[in-house]
């Protein structure tokens, strides 16, 4: 058997805390989560729901949400994990490449899905809701059902620079490899105290985030979102922490001291780079030493600076156990320590592949089995690997993807523009600011706030851009294409002017 949730039963007492409270106090326990995820399950499956089926889940974070999602992993049920700030016009790509048998939305935005033809269910920021009631009239045991290794678990939409989001299939099994291989690697123990303030729609907050406790059967605080301040007094109850750069710059400007981490063994950032300032800062600050990683939607974790050796300011770390990283040129020839070339990874870790789209999968793929992830990289003598760049110009803003052409598909069809450009520009807090450049015809007097009223309803508000510049003509190479390394030269110091 390969479920996810068998292998996290085998390892949790139930009688332990699962959920604390910041001052420590239990919430709920493993047998809470054993009952109530059994009660989901039963739930999923008298609502007609077969494993393999899809359910789509866009709800706030909360207890039963975690408890949901367990019951779709012990019901062998794929799960959707959908950004909740995605309106219904953002949805629709993912609702019709997916066929989710189910769509879990907030009660308040029921009426908005009110005309599909997809069975639609409720559940708040609390918790509460139509699905949640119906969980509650359920048997609290449930059987686990059995799932091959190559079983998918989890589908994660991810973005690139061209076409629509892609749905990458992750499998248990490259769930459980993950999590097994961090757990060991961050020596994670019954007694660790996870202090969770991440979203659970994104790959960070709900495999790493939630695996590695799950694993190793310890109690998380488990907070709606991150507030410094409420992090700064959950900090003398935990032993671990996981954010993306802006929680530690936040931090850092909230006045975080030594004495706020005395408990603490490990903080760990991702999702975006960390800033070599940011790394010094809070090492001068804290007295504690930040672990940097790397990973991806389709692989989860790749690699890590060690727990206990050097961590290096502005690497990523030397590959994880058992997760191969290759740097090559464009001629897909091996390249030595110290050159720039393109990330390929291999390992359990790695998806399964693209949902419906046979081609897309056999383009990332090499014949060896190597997943080109897009990302430009460099090794140096000790092995640590540093990403230097994107080859995809993917924007990562607060830790959360943003997909480029998404938005240029919405700002090219404004009356006036005749072409436009995203990007990414350095952001002290987000890592990066989604920005947009702008060509308009001649005749057309356009102005950032006419662009901003038609796209504020199509796009969720960390995907609208912070900027909008105006210029008379995109920068291209004589092929044709957009040089957006020159749009950022260019902007990167009026980008945050007033």
């Amino acid at each position: 058997m390969s479920n996810l949730y068998q292998v996290f039963r085998d390892r949790f007492d139930l009688s332990h805390p699962l959920l604390i409270d910041a001052e420590g106090e239990t919430i709920a326990t493993y047998r809470d989560l054993e009952q109530r995820s059994a009660q989901f399950a039963m739930a999923l499956t008298q609502l007609g729901l077969k494993p393999g089926d899809r359910v789509a889940v866009q709800t706030e974070k909360s207890i039963a949400a975690l408890y949901l999602y367990c019951g779709c992993l012990r019901a062998g049920l794929i799960y959707l994990p959908l950004n909740t700030a995605y309106g219904a016009h953002e949805l629709n790509h993912f609702l019709q490449d997916a066929t989710p048998s189910l769509l879990m939305v907030d009660p308040a935005r029921a009426d908005d899905h009110a005309a599909r033809s997809i069975l639609t269910l409720t559940m708040d920021r609390l918790g509460e809701g139509s699905l949640t009631k119906l969980a509650e009239e359920c048997p609290t045991s449930h059987s686990i059902e059995p799932r091959a290794p190559d079983d998918i678990a989890v589908i994660v939409y991810t973005s690139g620079t061209t076409g629509l989001p892609k749905g990458a299939m992750i499998s248990h099994d490259n769930l459980i490899s993950n999590a097994q291989t961090l757990t060991s690697a961050w020596d994670w123990t019954q007694t660790d105290v996870m202090l969770h303030t991440l979203p659970i729609f994104h790959v960070h907050g709900l495999f790493v985030g939630l695996h590695l406790p799950l694993l190793s059967g310890c109690a998380i605080i488990f907070q709606p979102s991150f507030d410094a301040a409420a992090v700064r007094t959950a900090l003398a109850h935990a032993t671990v922490f996981m954010g993306v750069p802006t929680y530690y710059t936040r931090l850092l400007s909230q006045g975080i001291h030594q004495k706020d981490c005395e408990g603490m063994r490990l903080f760990i950032s991702g999702s975006a780079p960390l800033l070599a300032q940011t790394f010094q800062e809070w090492e001068d600050a804290t007295g504690t030493v930040i672990l940097e990683r790397y990973g991806m939607s389709e692989t989860g974790m790749n690699t890590a600076n060690p727990l206990d050796g050097a961590r290096k300011p502005g690497t990523v770390g030397p590959p994880l156990p058992g997760v191969e990283c290759l740097v090559v040129n464009d001629a897909s020839e091996a390249l030595p320590a110290g050159e720039t070339g393109n990330l390929w990874v291999r390992g359990p870790n790695v998806f399964q592949g693209y949902w419906q789209n046979v081609e897309k999968t056999a383009e990332s793929f090499t014949s060896d089995g190597y997943f080109k992830t897009g990302d430009l990289a460099v090794v140096d003598d000790d092995g640590y690997i540093s990403i230097v760049g994107r080859s995809k110009d993917l924007i990562i803003t607060g830790g959360l993807n943003v997909y480029p052409k998404e938005i240029e598909l919405v700002l090219d069809a404004i009356d006036g523009v005749m072409e436009s450009a995203v990007i990414g520009l350095p952001h002290p807090d987000f890592g990066e600011s989604v920005c947009a450049v702008i060509v308009s015809l001649p005749e057309v007097d356009l102005t950032a706030e006419l662009i901003y009223d038609q796209i504020k309803p199509l796009l969720a508000n960390f995907k609208t851009p912070k900027k909008i510049f105006f210029i008379q003509n995109l920068p291209r190479n004589t092929m044709g294409k957009v040089q957006k390394n020159q749009l950022r030269e260019q902007f990167s110091d009026a980008a945050h002017n007033p």
